[in-house]
């Protein structure tokens, strides 16, 4: 402990100058954030949000008549139009038509998702390419339509584009194998896609809400598996406004990971690997607690275990 209290000034100044990219400021007023996925739940709270901070704010989704009854909450609340563009973001071609449509994007929060919660073995093959589909793909049709506009735009402040993933994309569920890996991809595309835009001046943001109340959840709600809602059911339920409100105080900051709850810090802790950390404050919690959080971790997987070994011995 003596030896660790005299290291420590040592390891945070060394901290200070390797973590990277450096802190950043993303300014959200008069600048144009694009949502997609927009038209309820967390996209639509992250929308009233963007507005009421002076942002000008463009929403996407597949359904037209949501996206009016989104733009009408908006005008009701402040006042002021919303753009909306109905389109699927596995087209690609609808998707550039979208963006090209709304112009410059200085803030991109790629927001769609689609759950079906299945064990793989019970779950048709249709619905895997669905969710990888939307989720992932969606994800990649997304960005690459929008980055030649970000890299292209007159306003040369610090831009972002922020992927929705899910407490599911840090850590593996029973009845969530589509879903997990989907989600998990979006850590490798913004690990990635950081370095390819770093030079400019566009930081990566991935957010990681557990469950929020969201017309979405309450569907998912009706169809999961009887021991997913054992192992994942039992957890706070967040409002969207308060994923809303966080995530885009993550945006704002250039924060690369965006948890919101315990078992979210600890999985950040304990899955930090190559990820960039702007923060060498929290850079050193993550190197002096990774082994902690690497046993919490193998105690809550060896609750998830021993909970599905009793679920499967018990009588039918």
């Amino acid at each position: 402990m003596l030896l660790f209290i005299l290291l420590a000034p040592f390891l945070l100044l060394l901290l200070y100058f390797v973590v990277q990219p450096k802190p950043v400021s993303v300014p959200i007023k008069d600048r144009h954030v694009f949502i997609t996925g927009g038209s309820s739940g967390i996209g639509l709270a992250l929308a009233h949000k963007a507005v009421s901070e002076g942002a000008r704010v463009s929403l996407l989704a597949r359904s037209l008549n949501k996206l009016e009854e989104a733009q009408k909450s908006i005008r009701l609340a402040y006042g002021v139009d919303v753009a909306i563009f109905a389109a699927d973001v596995r087209d690609y071609e609808a998707v550039q038509r979208a963006v090209e449509d709304a112009g410059s994007i200085d803030v991109l929060v790629v927001n769609q998702g689609i759950f079906v919660p299945q064990a793989l073995e019970k779950q048709e093959l249709d619905e895997v390419k669905f969710m990888i589909d939307v989720n992932l793909m969606g994800s990649f049709n997304v960005i690459k339509a929008a980055l030649p506009f970000m890299k292209d735009r007159k306003d040369r402040r610090p831009a972002s584009i922020a992927l929705m993933s899910s407490q599911s994309g840090q850590v593996g569920v029973y009845g969530y194998s589509a879903y997990s890996a989907s989600k998990f991809g979006l850590r490798g595309l913004a690990e990635s896609l950081q370095q390819e835009v770093i030079s400019d001046n566009i930081h990566v943001t991935v957010i990681y809400p557990p469950d929020t109340e969201t017309p979405g959840l309450e569907e998912e709600k009706k169809i999961r598996p009887e021991l997913t809602n054992i192992l994942a059911g039992s957890g706070a339920v967040l409002k969207a406004e308060e994923v809303a409100g966080k995530t885009l105080d993550g945006i704002k900051s250039g924060t690369f990971s965006v948890t919101f709850n315990i078992e979210g810090y600890l999985l950040a802790f304990a899955t930090a690997g190559a990820s960039p950390q702007r923060s060498f404050l929290m850079a050193f919690l993550e190197v002096v607690l990774a082994g902690i959080s690497r046993l919490a971790a193998l105690f809550f997987l060896w609750s998830f275990y021993r909970t599905i070994k009793k679920w499967h011995v018990k009588p039918n």
